[in-house]
């Protein structure tokens, strides 16, 4: 993930924070408010680690995945939507309604039709 993920985000990577750095404080983080060289400033406080130091760490923990509670949340839903235009056929738009492919009167092979 990119830092603009996190501070675009910001509320919602705290508890992924304190998970990684328990020393932190969630009062501290929102007024920090994805600022990341504060970020930086205040880990390497808590932890008592050198900048450097941090600043590593920090970039680690962003080289993981995207916590699954930002990824499910609807802001990050377009990027994901974009993301699947590679997927479609030519002249199909990834942001058209599903019904314009006409699979929604089919009956799934549990007798319901699908919902929308």
């Amino acid at each position: 993930m990119k830092w603009v993920h996190v501070s675009e985000n910001w509320s919602a990577f705290f508890e992924a924070i304190i998970e990684k750095w328990p020393e932190a404080d969630e009062a501290e983080l929102e007024e920090i408010d994805g600022d990341q060289r504060a970020f930086i400033r205040y880990i390497s406080e808590v932890t008592g680690q050198e900048t450097a130091e941090t600043r590593d760490e920090i970039r680690e923990w962003l080289a993981g995945e995207i916590p699954s509670d930002i990824v499910m949340d609807p802001a990050h839903d377009n990027h994901s939507i974009a993301l699947s235009s590679k997927y479609l056929g030519e002249g199909e738009d990834e942001y058209d309604d599903d019904a314009r492919f006409g699979d929604d009167d089919e009956v799934r092979g549990d007798g319901d039709r699908p919902r929308d």
